[in-house]
């Protein structure tokens, strides 16, 4: 559209090149003399004016920003790599941690970066923008639009970087860029037409070679400077239409919400879709670090929230068992099957636990039951030997691990069992045979070895007891490390 190019005002459609508003010529002609005194001079709103005064916003945004990078230096923090252990910790934007609970992630990634060299870029970049943008807006319409564009480039990252750590200004400070950019263009400014087409230019050169950089680095979160200049660009245009006056307060704030409601749509929907599963990602990640009681209250919200959500009782089951809380996990995994009877996992875990609670009979009953609906289901064949071989009925214990071994050459479990069963019967060639069976299907196994230098110890051959006991060693080692 194009500007007055004295007054920055708006002219009508199909007007190109340098023109002048009807205003601007009357006003003067009027100060030539050319009009006669009793002309009046007619009333049109007045342009677009920028405030005066100092940028409290942006000098608070700087500080803040600045403030969160000392104190990651002080702490231990690296200069130039911190680690995505070090981000998380100071607030990162984090799929699995933002949609499980920690949804101020959205706000506080905004303040926090990734290095020295990313800091500064980022602060040289708001200084820059918020001198325009600030003095343009008034301080508080700033900030709004600043916070509004940050979060909205955080949903975009969580969107598109599912399983990422990111944090930055960026977002916010592409969502100033764009901002000025449509306010620019479409609102009435009182600055000479050629000054606002080099702000544009530079603006346009800003955005451009940013994203392009962000392309080709291949690590720079992009979706974070899409998201937040899609909010800016919403922003501008609906402030520049509706809210440029100075006396535009109530339409501001309802533009401001708008937008705030629709991000935070965004947000909710992102929730909503992904919430359930991150969640169960986090606690996973929580097992995975030995940190059972974290891991069980993360997993006993995830299901209170969505109680038919049977990766969480899944993963909550594992928890309890692995903290020696069977009971619970009987639990979690009956009400597995009161939403999915035939859940095959879920029957063959119930086993399992009630083997650990002694519940021997009940477990037999259930692996009984699965094998009389489905005779090829090896794993209630394993199940069914595992609680034979607890109440000591060894020889038809082996007859269901040869069943699984028939089932399932490659299961290297019902080898090792069958050979333990085996050695209780004192049948110690048969242990030796079934435990390097095992071996040829499944390759190096601690507990097959284990197994190996038992039943060469209990026929006498002491060398290779001791080289199975020692290679045993080795794989426990490893299993550790890793």
């Amino acid at each position: 559209m194009a500007k007055c190019a004295q007054c920055g005002r708006n002219l009508p459609g199909l007007s190109f090149g340098k023109k002048i508003c009807q205003w601007c010529l009357e006003y003067e002609a009027a100060k030539r003399g050319e009009t006669s005194e009793d002309a009046v001079q007619r009333v049109m709103p007045a342009p677009w004016l920028r405030h005066a005064g100092g940028r409290p916003v942006t000098q608070a945004i700087f500080g803040i920003n600045a403030a969160v990078f000392l104190g990651m230096v002080l702490s231990g923090v690296s200069v130039t790599d911190p680690t995505s252990h070090d981000l998380v910790h100071w607030g990162a934007n984090a799929a699995q941690l933002t949609l499980s609970g920690d949804w101020w992630r959205l706000f506080t990634n905004v303040f926090l970066h990734i290095g020295f060299i990313h800091i500064a870029l980022n602060m040289w970049c708001l200084w820059s923008l918020g001198t325009l943008a600030e003095p343009l807006y008034g301080s508080w319409t700033y900030a709004a639009v600043y916070l509004i564009c940050g979060v909205s480039g955080s949903v975009a990252s969580i969107w598109w970087h599912p399983n990422g750590v990111s944090a930055g200004a960026s977002g916010a400070i592409f969502g100033l860029a764009g901002a000025l950019l449509a306010s620019i263009k479409y609102g009435e400014f009182s600055l000479p037409r050629s000054m606002m087409g080099s702000q544009v230019s530079g603006l346009l050169a800003f955005l451009a070679y940013n994203l392009i950089f962000g392309v080709l680095s291949g690590t720079t979160d992009n979706a974070a400077h899409v998201g937040g200049l899609a909010a800016g660009l919403v922003l501008g245009v609906l402030i520049a239409r509706a809210a440029s006056g100075g006396n535009a307060g109530v339409a501001r704030v309802a533009v401001l919400s708008i937008v705030a409601l629709l991000v935070g749509g965004a947000w909710l929907w992102l929730e909503h879709s992904r919430g359930a599963q991150a969640r169960n990602s986090r606690a996973y990640q929580l097992l995975g670090q030995r940190q059972n009681p974290e891991a069980i209250a993360e997993l006993k919200q995830l299901v209170g929230k969505d109680p038919k959500f049977i990766t969480g009782h899944f993963a909550l089951a594992t928890a309890y068992q692995r903290a020696g809380q069977y009971r619970e996990a009987e639990r979690e995994l009956q009400g597995i099957l009161q939403i999915e009877p035939d859940n095959r996992w879920a029957n063959y875990e119930l086993g399992i636990n009630y083997l650990s609670e002694n519940k021997i009979d009940q477990a037999k009953k259930l692996f009984s039951s699965r094998i009389a609906l489905n005779g090829k289901d090896s794993d209630s064949h394993y199940g069914l030997g595992l609680a034979l071989a607890a109440e000591q009925n060894q020889q038809a214990a082996i007859e269901e691990f040869k069943t699984v071994t028939q089932l399932d050459p490659a299961a290297g479990g019902a080898f090792y069992e069958m050979g333990n069963s085996y050695l209780k019967l004192k049948k110690y060639d048969q242990a030796l045979a079934a435990f390097l069976a095992g071996q040829q299907q499944a390759g190096d196994d601690f507990y097959l070895e284990s197994g190996l230098a038992e039943a060469y110890q209990a026929k006498g051959m002491k060398a290779e007891a001791a080289e199975a006991q020692r290679k045993a060693a080795q794989l426990k080692a490893q299993e550790s490390d890793d």
